[in-house]
């Protein structure tokens, strides 16, 4: 249908009525109004249809410098108190697009429809961008706009160290995973943190930090005692969100690994979850937010987390080498004192390696969770009430007690976990 020469004539009109109609209705009235309109519009999205038709490309440029050359003398004699560009370039574009619409009228038309929906939601765009995005959410954008289609592509993909472990490509990836994950949980925290309550709140904070938002959570039962339950179950559901984040780094780097890990970590998330959904019986369904909004993320923390992984992979592989499986597996629930989610893609780096078996490497995951999840204690009774804290002890307890107990019942199953738990 779209063969025979008129409806590519037809699009460009209706291309230049659809823009044309949004800016009929901002043209104003009197000597200040706009010079162009719905027929100025349809005309102009006309006219490069016609030129394109029946034209060749000097025709096209002839005429598109003349449309050029009528706009700028239209805005120099205009009188209208507002100084934009956007009617003129507006013009422009429609031109443009009713050129293109002989060769690819699909193509045309679905960007005449972009241009009409950039233009009719002026107001909206200008609200985001004015009170909704900070000048530091755009830092944090380009920042991983830059790391993700800049750096990322130019490391190279192979080991730089005599055991090899340390692949930059692998590194940066996971930098770029890091940084995603965690905006994800800013994001998140921004968009439906109050609207959803404390337990999407909580969510949402452990991909950032879940320690944070422990304490966050622990402040508030300070502030609201009668709130102890509520605050509790998003400080427990910011843990299932550190799974979470956890899950898909180890994924990034060892999906063998993390096919070994599935059934721990589903299960640990699974129970608190239910938890946290018990402590919300009875809250009110609404709820202010909790956790400070910061930043996307942090790059210095990310490059931190991974020199940290790049470190301890290399300690690690030293004392597999020195020590055996032990030698790695206390490293792991040392350094899950810190870090957990450094631990664990040490681990998950060894596996893929070949230095380490998927049986010990989650087995030193387990660790490294296990020893972290002491730092959630104390947190939880130095920031918040008593019985705050006792309801996060036992979320605590309930998250240790999945792990291991998926743990077991993946030996059990089968030679996945060998003989390490």
């Amino acid at each position: 249908m779209l063969d025979r020469p008129e409806w590519p004539l037809l699009i460009a009109l209706a291309i230049g009525l659809l823009i044309g109609l949004e800016r009929e209705r901002r043209k104003g009235d009197g000597p200040a109004r706009s010079p162009a309109g719905l027929r100025t519009f349809a005309l102009v999205g006309l006219l490069g249809g016609l030129t394109a038709t029946f034209g060749d490309r000097h025709l096209i440029l002839l005429v598109g410098a003349l449309v050029g050359f009528g706009v700028l003398i239209a805005y120099a004699l205009g009188e209208r108190g507002d100084p934009g560009l956007t009617g003129e370039v507006a013009l422009i574009a429609t031109y443009v697009l009713g050129v293109l619409a002989p060769a690819k009228p699909v193509l045309a038309l679905e960007v005449g429809i972009v241009v009409a929906a950039l233009l009719a939601f002026r107001m909206q765009l200008h609200h985001f961008v004015r009170e909704r995005i900070s000048d530091q959410d755009l830092r944090d954008g380009l920042t991983f706009a830059i790391a993700a289609v800049v750096i990322l592509p130019l490391l190279p993909d192979r080991p730089v160290d005599p055991y090899g472990l340390l692949n930059p490509f692998t590194l940066g990836r996971l930098a770029v995973v890091a940084m995603a994950l965690s905006a994800v949980g800013y994001v998140a925290q921004r968009l439906v943190g109050a609207r959803y309550g404390l337990l999407v709140a909580g969510l949402a904070s452990g991909l950032v930090s879940s320690t944070a938002a422990v304490v966050a959570m622990g402040g508030r039962s300070r502030e609201a005692p009668a709130a102890a339950s509520a605050s509790a179950a998003g400080a427990v559901a910011s843990l299932v969100g550190s799974l979470g984040y956890l899950t898909a780094l180890i994924g990034a780097v060892s999906p063998a690994l993390l096919t070994v890990l599935a059934l721990p970590l589903g299960l640990a998330a699974g129970l608190i979850l239910l938890y946290a959904a018990w402590l919300l019986r009875g809250a009110p369904k609404q709820a202010d937010d909790v956790t400070p909004a910061g930043r996307a993320f942090n790059g210095l923390t990310v490059l931190l987390f991974v020199a940290l992984v790049s470190g301890f992979s290399l300690l690690s592989e030293q004392l597999v080498v020195w020590l055996g499986t032990p030698g790695a597996l206390a490293g792991a629930a040392v350094l899950g004192l810190a870090d957990a989610h450094a631990a664990a893609i040490s681990m998950a780096t060894l596996n893929a390696n070949g230095s380490l078996a998927a049986g010990p490497a989650a087995t030193a995951v387990l660790l490294s969770l296990t020893t972290n999840m002491a730092v959630k204690v104390p947190a939880a009774f130095m920031s918040g009430s008593r019985p705050y804290a006792m309801r996060v002890v036992w979320g605590v307890v309930l998250l240790l007690a999945g792990l291991w107990a998926g743990g077991a019942i993946m030996r059990l199953s089968g030679p996945a976990l060998g003989g390490a738990l």
